[in-house]
Protein backbone atom coordinates (compact mmCIF):
# COMPACT_ATOMS: atom_id res chain seq x y z
CA UNK A 1 0.00 0.00 0.00
CA UNK A 2 2.66 2.04 0.14
CA UNK A 3 4.52 1.88 -2.77
CA UNK A 4 5.77 3.23 -4.92
CA UNK A 5 7.00 5.86 -2.14
CA UNK A 6 8.97 3.73 -0.73
CA UNK A 7 10.53 2.76 -3.38
CA UNK A 8 11.44 6.69 -4.37
CA UNK A 9 13.26 6.56 -0.53
CA UNK A 10 10.76 8.54 0.13
CA UNK A 11 10.51 7.66 4.09
CA UNK A 12 11.81 4.07 5.48
CA UNK A 13 11.65 0.65 5.73
CA UNK A 14 10.47 1.95 9.73
CA UNK A 15 7.69 3.97 8.68
CA UNK A 16 6.96 2.05 5.90
CA UNK A 17 5.73 -0.61 8.10
CA UNK A 18 4.23 1.93 10.04
CA UNK A 19 2.13 3.49 7.62
CA UNK A 20 1.24 -0.25 6.41
CA UNK A 21 -0.43 -0.69 10.34
CA UNK A 22 -2.24 2.81 10.16
CA UNK A 23 -3.39 2.16 6.75
CA UNK A 24 -4.47 -1.30 7.58
CA UNK A 25 -6.50 -0.37 10.67
CA UNK A 26 -8.48 2.64 8.26
CA UNK A 27 -9.18 -0.15 6.02
CA UNK A 28 -10.63 -2.58 8.73
CA UNK A 29 -12.33 0.01 9.98
CA UNK A 30 -14.47 1.71 6.74
CA UNK A 31 -15.06 -2.25 6.21
CA UNK A 32 -16.45 -2.97 9.09
CA UNK A 33 -18.66 0.71 8.92
CA UNK A 34 -19.67 -0.47 5.51
CA UNK A 35 -21.27 -3.49 7.06
CA UNK A 36 -18.74 -5.69 5.64
CA UNK A 37 -17.71 -7.38 8.69
CA UNK A 38 -21.21 -9.08 8.47
CA UNK A 39 -21.38 -12.49 7.15
CA UNK A 40 -24.43 -12.18 6.16
CA UNK A 41 -24.21 -9.27 3.66
CA UNK A 42 -20.80 -10.54 2.63
CA UNK A 43 -22.06 -13.82 1.16
CA UNK A 44 -25.60 -12.36 0.25
CA UNK A 45 -24.10 -12.23 -3.37
CA UNK A 46 -23.74 -15.82 -3.54
CA UNK A 47 -27.21 -16.30 -2.27
CA UNK A 48 -28.47 -13.38 -4.80
CA UNK A 49 -29.93 -11.18 -2.14
CA UNK A 50 -27.06 -8.48 -1.69
CA UNK A 51 -24.87 -7.47 -4.26
CA UNK A 52 -22.73 -4.89 -1.67
CA UNK A 53 -19.27 -6.75 -2.14
CA UNK A 54 -19.28 -6.70 -5.75
CA UNK A 55 -20.22 -3.23 -6.36
CA UNK A 56 -17.33 -2.14 -3.39
CA UNK A 57 -14.98 -4.18 -4.85
CA UNK A 58 -15.44 -3.30 -8.43
CA UNK A 59 -15.77 0.71 -7.70
CA UNK A 60 -12.27 0.22 -5.46
CA UNK A 61 -10.60 -1.62 -8.67
CA UNK A 62 -11.77 1.13 -11.15
CA UNK A 63 -11.24 4.16 -8.84
CA UNK A 64 -7.49 2.39 -8.32
CA UNK A 65 -6.76 1.64 -11.58
CA UNK A 66 -7.82 4.95 -13.18
CA UNK A 67 -5.54 6.84 -10.54
CA UNK A 68 -2.92 5.01 -11.25
CA UNK A 69 -3.01 5.32 -15.31
CA UNK A 70 -3.52 9.01 -14.45
CA UNK A 71 -0.77 9.73 -12.30
CA UNK A 72 0.93 7.47 -14.58
CA UNK A 73 -0.11 9.81 -17.54
CA UNK A 74 0.56 12.85 -16.07
CA UNK A 75 4.40 11.97 -15.24
CA UNK A 76 4.00 12.13 -11.38
CA UNK A 77 3.84 8.22 -10.94
CA UNK A 78 6.11 5.67 -12.28
CA UNK A 79 3.51 3.16 -12.56
CA UNK A 80 6.60 0.32 -13.91
CA UNK A 81 7.53 0.64 -9.97
CA UNK A 82 5.01 -0.55 -8.67
CA UNK A 83 5.11 -4.03 -7.95
CA UNK A 84 2.26 -6.65 -9.70
CA UNK A 85 1.65 -9.98 -8.52
CA UNK A 86 2.89 -12.95 -11.05
CA UNK A 87 0.30 -14.49 -12.66
CA UNK A 88 -0.16 -18.26 -13.25
CA UNK A 89 -3.26 -19.41 -14.49
CA UNK A 90 -3.98 -22.34 -13.68
CA UNK A 91 -2.42 -22.03 -9.92
CA UNK A 92 -4.66 -19.16 -9.54
CA UNK A 93 -7.94 -20.48 -10.76
CA UNK A 94 -7.63 -23.58 -8.50
CA UNK A 95 -6.42 -20.84 -5.52
CA UNK A 96 -9.43 -18.97 -6.45
CA UNK A 97 -12.09 -21.89 -6.15
CA UNK A 98 -10.78 -22.79 -3.36
CA UNK A 99 -11.33 -19.56 -1.64
CA UNK A 100 -14.52 -18.96 -3.04
CA UNK A 101 -15.68 -22.07 -1.21
CA UNK A 102 -13.90 -21.05 2.05
CA UNK A 103 -15.97 -17.60 1.69
CA UNK A 104 -19.05 -19.32 0.98
CA UNK A 105 -18.13 -22.03 3.82
CA UNK A 106 -17.14 -19.10 7.23
CA UNK A 107 -18.99 -16.05 5.84
CA UNK A 108 -15.44 -14.24 5.50
CA UNK A 109 -12.32 -13.28 3.56
CA UNK A 110 -9.38 -12.90 5.35
CA UNK A 111 -9.49 -9.13 5.35
CA UNK A 112 -13.48 -9.02 6.72
CA UNK A 113 -12.79 -11.68 9.60
CA UNK A 114 -10.34 -9.87 11.22
CA UNK A 115 -12.97 -6.79 10.65
CA UNK A 116 -15.51 -9.10 12.43
CA UNK A 117 -13.30 -10.44 14.95
CA UNK A 118 -12.44 -6.69 15.97
CA UNK A 119 -15.79 -5.94 16.70
CA UNK A 120 -16.58 -9.04 18.36
CA UNK A 121 -17.98 -11.80 16.30
CA UNK A 122 -16.56 -15.43 17.54
CA UNK A 123 -17.64 -16.76 14.11
CA UNK A 124 -14.83 -14.40 12.43
CA UNK A 125 -12.47 -15.87 14.70
CA UNK A 126 -13.36 -19.33 14.23
CA UNK A 127 -12.95 -18.12 10.30
CA UNK A 128 -9.45 -17.12 11.28
CA UNK A 129 -8.41 -20.18 12.92
CA UNK A 130 -9.75 -21.95 9.82
CA UNK A 131 -7.12 -19.32 7.52
CA UNK A 132 -4.34 -20.10 9.64
CA UNK A 133 -5.15 -24.31 9.46
CA UNK A 134 -5.17 -23.97 5.43
CA UNK A 135 -2.26 -21.71 5.67
CA UNK A 136 -0.20 -24.05 7.29
CA UNK A 137 -1.54 -27.17 5.60
CA UNK A 138 -0.29 -25.46 2.17
CA UNK A 139 3.27 -24.87 3.74
CA UNK A 140 3.28 -28.50 5.07
CA UNK A 141 2.06 -29.86 1.34
CA UNK A 142 4.10 -27.16 -0.81
CA UNK A 143 6.92 -29.60 -1.26
CA UNK A 144 4.50 -31.98 -3.21
CA UNK A 145 2.47 -29.10 -5.28
CA UNK A 146 5.81 -27.14 -6.53
CA UNK A 147 5.48 -27.89 -9.93
CA UNK A 148 1.56 -27.14 -9.90
CA UNK A 149 2.37 -24.23 -7.81
CA UNK A 150 4.24 -22.33 -10.68
CA UNK A 151 3.00 -23.85 -13.64
CA UNK A 152 1.73 -21.87 -16.22
CA UNK A 153 3.49 -18.82 -15.02
CA UNK A 154 2.76 -15.70 -17.25
CA UNK A 155 5.10 -13.03 -15.52
CA UNK A 156 3.92 -9.50 -14.01
CA UNK A 157 1.25 -8.54 -16.92
CA UNK A 158 -1.58 -6.84 -17.08
CA UNK A 159 -4.85 -6.39 -19.37
CA UNK A 160 -3.26 -3.34 -21.39
CA UNK A 161 -0.37 -5.20 -21.94
CA UNK A 162 -1.73 -8.77 -22.67
CA UNK A 163 -4.69 -7.46 -25.05
CA UNK A 164 -1.29 -4.98 -26.74
CA UNK A 165 -4.18 -1.82 -25.99
CA UNK A 166 -3.50 1.08 -24.42
CA UNK A 167 -4.94 1.25 -20.88
CA UNK A 168 -7.55 3.64 -21.49
CA UNK A 169 -9.57 1.54 -23.73
CA UNK A 170 -9.20 -1.32 -20.79
CA UNK A 171 -10.26 0.85 -18.51
CA UNK A 172 -12.90 2.26 -20.73
CA UNK A 173 -14.26 -1.33 -21.33
CA UNK A 174 -14.43 -1.76 -17.34
CA UNK A 175 -16.42 1.21 -16.86
CA UNK A 176 -18.86 -0.42 -19.48
CA UNK A 177 -18.69 -2.98 -17.68
CA UNK A 178 -19.21 -2.18 -14.25
CA UNK A 179 -22.22 0.09 -15.28
CA UNK A 180 -24.05 -2.96 -17.01
CA UNK A 181 -23.62 -5.48 -13.65
CA UNK A 182 -24.09 -2.46 -11.29
CA UNK A 183 -27.51 -2.10 -13.47
CA UNK A 184 -28.57 -5.41 -13.10
CA UNK A 185 -27.56 -6.02 -9.78
CA UNK A 186 -29.81 -3.10 -8.78
CA UNK A 187 -32.52 -4.17 -10.45
CA UNK A 188 -32.13 -7.89 -9.12
CA UNK A 189 -32.01 -6.48 -5.85
CA UNK A 190 -35.07 -4.58 -5.73
CA UNK A 191 -36.90 -7.93 -7.02
CA UNK A 192 -35.55 -9.85 -3.79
Amino acid sequence: MTAPLYGYAMFGENTSLLLAVILGIFFGLFLERGGLGNPHKLTGVFYFTDFTVPKVMFTAILVAASGLYLLSDLKLLDISRVWIVPAFFWPQITGGILFGAGFVLSGYCPGTAIAGFASGRLDALVAMTGIGAGSLIFAVLYPYIEGFYISSAMGSVTLPQLLKINHWFVMVLLYVLAAGMFYLMERFEKRS
